[in-house]
């Protein structure tokens, strides 16, 4: 689901077992998976889960590798508790479950966040990226807290409306060609009112050929002809939380290794032992 004018019923994917880097933590009345970043930065990465729910080893290896990044990342739980979407369930009752679990309803929970962030791990300069369900939120969020340095919503989308277009940060969007969720008008849509009405930097991102899901739930090993743009749409989210930080922060994060290092899945990890540990845990 990433649609709520049309929320559809999307795969589960490629499910990878995965252990994680980071551990469990409790912010108020709401659980979190933590990773905290090897560079001492002072920057944050919220990261959004999508209907599978924030334990899904997939997002927690997308909150990893941005960790690795220079970034302290957190995966709360948006769901506060209730159950996520089980993969066989019947869709039938999909729309009935999603009435409790709206993603432009979690401003409290968020707030919780952010002051967790800011008072326990330091944060300066906080970001968000989400993940369909998740991709929601993060337009939501883009919309209502000036605070945030940067968004990334990935093939997430709030249905047309008037008040839904003015973001006051910049914000990334990355779409699927093929996504049965998201068909492309609304995409065209989304850039028409966007160019009409946002004031802030934004950019919008089509990947030829995927499919919804495609950024963090398709295993670039098992979909070889998929894997170029599986890190191409990787390395533009890393990007875009990288041109919304400081330049100072990046001069850090740089001397803390000899070089930014491109390994299998081409991913920007600025830390060696960071990234071996990720690969370990996969």
């Amino acid at each position: 689901m990433a649609n709520e004018a049309h929320p559809c019923p999307c795969d589960i994917g490629h499910r990878i077992e995965y252990g994680g880097l980071g551990h469990e933590v409790q912010v108020e009345h709401i659980k979190a998976y933590l990773t905290k970043s090897p560079v001492d930065a002072g920057k944050a990465v919220v990261v959004i889960q999508d209907i599978f729910g924030w334990q899904l080893p997939n997002t927690r290896y997308m909150a990893d590798m941005i960790a690795g990044n220079g970034y302290t990342t957190i995966v709360p739980d948006f769901f506060v508790g209730q159950e996520p979407w089980h993969p066989s369930g019947d869709w039938s009752t999909f729309p009935e479950w999603l009435k409790t679990r709206n993603a432009r309803k979690i401003d409290k929970e968020f707030d919780a966040v952010l002051k967790y962030l800011k008072q326990q791990c330091q944060a300066k300069r906080i970001g968000v990226v989400g993940f369909c369900w998740g991709g929601i939120a993060v337009h939501h969020l883009m919309l209502k807290y000036p605070e945030l340095r940067a968004g990334v919503s990935v093939y997430g989308i709030i249905k047309d409306a008037e008040d839904v277009y003015g973001l006051k940060n910049p914000t990334l969007f990355i779409f699927a060609e093929n996504d049965a969720v998201i068909p492309l008008e609304q995409v065209s849509l989304l850039t028409q009112k966007l160019k009409e009405h946002c004031k802030v930097e934004y950019q919008i991102k089509t990947f030829s050929g995927q499919t919804h899901g495609f950024v963090h739930r398709k295993r670039e090993d098992c979909s070889p002809e998929d894997k170029p743009y599986i890190d191409e749409a990787r390395r533009n989210l890393l990007e875009w939380l990288n041109k919304f930080s400081r330049l100072t922060d990046v001069v850090n994060l740089q001397n803390h290794s000899d070089h930014l290092c491109c390994k299998r899945d081409l991913l920007l990890f600025a830390d060696q032992s960071f990234y071996d540990m990720l690969m370990f845990h996969i």
